[in-house]
């Protein structure tokens, strides 16, 4: 039996309009509810939801587990008698497309306030039993100590790697972590309390989903910072040397984004530790992010199969090579401690036989991403060489906008492209759009950017480029009855209502 044909809408809750100089979880993540459920919308694809990373990056997080304290609604905090209307001031101003760096840490503020109401003043009775709840659960025990300590050191030995901290920190110490402990025990209250505080607001806004028919799909990256809580905790995990530093790094080979590929510089893990723990971390990270979605795409899933890896001192991610990954066995411990493997793969890149091999195995759904389609004929990536088990993008959030994309082209791949969509070119993005619905692939999901027909100033993410991701934001004007309409037609007419 084949799953039901499903539209769904790719954005990030960072993207949201509003004040407070960044997209939150508050009445504005509603409301887009609302606008998509309008659109016919049953799926909602974002982002890793971590503590985002240097340049703002959700896929350099400085947790794997925990949550973006920016997405914290200050809207929210007043409704819990957390916060006064008056201490917001009103609604901070930013730039209309952009996320105001300045603006949004404002958000650090208020949330030290409402933490200190929720000391001092007396909480209500309800939310102070649901915070102890929420601490003590078994849930979050693989995860939320190693991270409240984390954040509460890095603030005291800010801006430094945890690499840099005092060397009995650094290598986790008993006696040493201990008396730190004791020292900023207030502190990773506050953390404890600001995890509490999205957790809460992630389950308000997933209800609402559900509510409105709409299932979530995350997103867990492959690799993991090496300032992270994470790296931190489970040194023996990752390849590291004696002082903490990589021995070798993650990236990709030279690719469609960069002639000398791409150094991400995350450390690589150590498959053959990880094996010999029963691949327990991986399944915490994986029950922790289906815990707050319906489906989970995880990010460069040839790495699995295969990995680049590049010599630590390297200059270039072209110095690399490849390794084998883990395979077939890390999924089985995943689908058996999950009950099954609710997942997407993103299946992009250098693929070869193994890669295809392992996703056969598995039966993931992989990615078909059209902006890749008409470098060639007879693309796989074209819609007449889609199959059913896979999710199909006009573009993801490492590409150009559709607009973007279409005026970036040369003159040949622009023919092709027009011969095979139709047109001339003024409606590339809604022409992707349409050919992402009529595909037989179950899943077809869409950027909001191609939805509004925005060009590259709306781009999400540069791969290479270190600043400047990351950033774009919709307008509260960009959500219309009228594209709503558009988009609910064609997820009519091609079976995916």
């Amino acid at each position: 039996m084949t799953a039901p044909r499903r539209a769904g809408l790719l954005f990030h809750p960072t993207s949201l309009p509003g004040g407070f100089g960044i997209g939150d979880l508050g009445p504005e993540a509603e409301r887009f509810l609302a606008w998509a459920e309008e659109a016919g919308a049953t799926l909602w694809q974002f982002l890793p939801l971590v503590p985002a990373g240097a340049g703002g990056s959700p896929y350099g997080g400085r947790s794997a587990f925990a949550g973006e304290p920016l997405l914290v609604s200050p809207e929210r905090l007043v409704e819990d008698g957390l916060l006064s209307k008056e201490a917001l001031g009103g609604e901070p101003a930013s730039a209309a497309d952009r996320v105001d760096v300045s603006a949004a840490r404002e958000k650090e503020r208020w949330l030290r306030r409402a933490f200190e109401r929720f000391e001092t003043a007396g909480a209500a009775p309800d939310l102070r039993r649901d915070f102890d709840e929420f601490r003590s659960s078994p849930d979050q025990a693989a995860w939320l100590d190693d991270w409240t300590l984390f954040a509460a050191l890095s603030e005291r030995f800010a801006p430094a790697g945890w690499i840099h901290w005092p060397p009995a920190l650094a290598a986790r110490e008993k006696d040493a972590l201990a008396q730190a402990a004791r020292e900023i025990a207030r502190e990773r209250d506050f953390h404890a309390f600001v995890q509490f505080l999205f957790h809460r607001q992630w389950a308000r806004l997933r209800a609402e989903a559900r509510r409105r028919g709409i299932g979530l799909v995350g997103d867990v990256p492959i690799y993991v910072s090496l300032h992270s809580a994470d790296v931190w905790a489970h040194r023996g995990l990752f390849a590291l040397d004696a002082q903490g530093r990589p021995e070798a790094v993650a990236g990709v080979p030279p690719d469609y984004f960069s002639e000398t590929g791409q150094l991400w510089g995350y450390p690589l893990y150590r498959w053959d530790r990880l094996r010999d723990t029963g691949y327990g971390w991986w399944i915490d990270r994986l029950k922790r992010a289906l815990a707050q979605a319906d489906l989970v795409r995880v990010d460069h899933f040839r790495g699995f199969a295969g990995y680049w890896e590049v010599p630590a001192s390297a200059r270039t991610a072209a110095e690399g090579r490849w390794v084998e990954g883990p395979g077939r066995p890390l999924f089985d411990a995943l689908g058996n401690a999950l009950g099954g493997l609710p997942l997407l793969a993103e299946d992009l890149g250098t693929i070869t036989d193994d890669v295809r091999e392992l996703l056969a195995e598995t039966g993931i759904p992989g990615m078909r991403v059209l902006q890749f389609a008409f470098s060639e004929d007879d693309s796989p990536h074209a819609p007449h060489r889609h199959v059913p088990n896979a999710v199909v993008y006009p573009g993801t959030h490492d590409n150009d906008t559709a607009r973007g994309w279409f005026a970036s082209l040369g003159a040949e791949e622009r023919r092709r492209t027009l011969d095979y969509l139709g047109g001339d070119g003024s409606e590339v993005s809604w022409g992707l759009i349409r050919a992402a619905m009529e595909s037989v692939a179950e899943r077809a999901i869409v950027p909001v950017q191609d939805v509004f027909d925005l060009g590259s100033e709306a781009r999400m993410n540069l791969p290479g480029k270190s600043a400047g991701n990351w950033i774009w934001r919709a307008r509260r004007e960009d959500f219309t009855p009228d594209r709503a309409r558009r988009f609910r037609r064609l997820a009519e007419l091609t079976g995916r209502l």
